[in-house]
């Protein structure tokens, strides 16, 4: 990766996380030189003072070095679809001639977000590609989707709070309401979103100059919108709300 492109991807990084540490940027371009990961393409995400990679990454990674296939089948022995646990298998192929890389997979209720209770399944197979695609291509760092709820993590709370000040306090109670105020905080947090992206997503959303201008209705509205978009594509989102920290950036 260019230098022109480390640069960028820092520049991007410290507009959408700005507690960002002398050792996380270090970190950030060893990890973006090494893979030629993009922040602004939601490639990585920076939770808990670690960088995590993203589906997304990974499967851009296996486009670039022309991944022969995917291979992915459920694990029977491991699966009970009444109590909605499913376990995968996935093998990643290199080549043609490759022999294969094997990652496994598992979801239940207990391990997923409460938003994406019901789509189990599909987290199990995300989980199993990105672990095999992790060990094919040497990735060191595990993946974002790989891990399980945040509820019992010791910074969930500080998270939260810090989501609240930056999108649920506009001044005049219209993100005031507990309730949907708490339901966009715990999105916030279950998805791994930048508070302050999101604050400027709901404000061009909205169509208003700032959160004072929105109605009640409106922040309904736009926490359902947004509750349903990270469940189907949380990797089209991202994308969504890293183009205001590149617009940021360029403007800069």
């Amino acid at each position: 990766m260019r230098n022109a492109e480390v640069l960028r991807n820092i520049q991007v990084a410290r507009k959408i996380w700005t507690h960002l540490s002398r050792q996380a940027l270090v970190r950030l371009a060893e990890i973006a030189n090494q893979h030629r990961f993009s922040v602004a393409a939601g490639d990585l995400i920076f939770l808990y003072n670690c960088w995590y990679v993203t589906h997304t990454g990974l499967l851009g990674l296996a486009r670039r070095n022309r991944c022969a296939g995917i291979h992915v089948r459920p694990v029977p022995k491991f699966c009970d679809p009444p109590s909605q646990r499913w376990a995968f298998e996935a093998t990643v192929y290199k080549s043609r001639t490759c022999r294969g890389f094997v990652g496994y997979g598992d979801a239940d209720p207990s391990n997923v977000s409460p938003l994406v209770h019901g789509a189990e399944m599909r987290v199990a197979e995300t989980r199993a590609v990105n672990r095999a695609l992790r060990k094919a291509y040497g990735i060191g760092i595990c993946s974002v989707e790989e891990l399980g709820s945040f509820a019992a993590h010791p910074a969930a709370g500080a998270e939260q709070k810090k989501a609240a000040q930056a999108v649920g306090n506009n001044g005049n109670g219209n993100f005031g309401g507990r309730t949907v105020r708490d339901r966009l905080c715990q999105l916030i947090r279950q998805h791994q979103l930048d508070a302050s992206l999101v604050k400027t997503y709901a404000i061009d959303f909205f169509g208003v100059k700032t959160l004072r201008d929105a109605s009640r209705e409106q922040v309904e509205n736009f926490v359902v919108h947004l509750a349903d978009w990270a469940e189907k594509d949380r990797n089209a989102l991202l994308c969504q709300l890293n183009s205001y920290a590149s617009a940021k950036a360029g403007a800069a």
